[in-house]
């Protein structure tokens, strides 16, 4: 671990080899969803977590992603999780609802089981943001988890 100027520094590691993944996703805006997933997946190969750590759900929307992301965690089985989804601002407040509400939920899922949760739901005003962001946000999570892992891991070795 590196020291800098007698300050203690834990350094960024996305070395994803032996870890275990799961991914929620949404339906809803399914184009877009699908090119999350693929970039996300894209990188968690690239980082080194194998196909067989992966899992993914699906789930209708957004509003359904902390239920699924807490039954996954429930079970012991991931160092990480990763929610993917799309909500795209329409002429009604429902969009501002489910974009609040989703990201509280997978907060929530992340603090209540001190577990890495990467929140990959895209939150656009259009179609074309959302289609222009969805490659870099997808890859954005799969080094979010990855890292996040790794240093949790760092600071309880560090209390032992």
């Amino acid at each position: 671990m590196p020291h800098t100027d007698d300050v203690y520094e834990i350094a960024p590691d996305l070395a994803g080899a032996g870890l275990s993944i799961g991914i929620a996703m949404s339906r809803f805006n399914e184009p877009v969803c699908a090119a999350l997933l693929r970039a996300c997946l894209d990188q968690l190969f690239a980082l080194g977590v194998g196909r067989d750590d992966i899992s993914v759900v699906t789930v209708p929307g957004a509003l359904e992603l902390p239920v699924a992301l807490q039954r996954l965690a429930r079970t012991g089985q991931f160092h990480a999780l990763i929610a993917l989804g799309a909500v795209i601002r329409g002429e009604t407040y429902h969009f501002e609802l489910v974009a609040n509400e989703s990201a509280a939920g997978i907060s929530r899922v992340a603090l209540d089981a001190g577990l890495p949760v990467a929140n990959g739901v895209l939150t656009t005003d259009t179609d074309e943001q959302a289609e222009a962001r969805m490659h870099v946000k997808g890859a954005d999570c799969a080094r979010v988890a990855v890292e996040m892992v790794n240093l949790l891991a760092a600071i309880d070795d560090e209390r032992d």
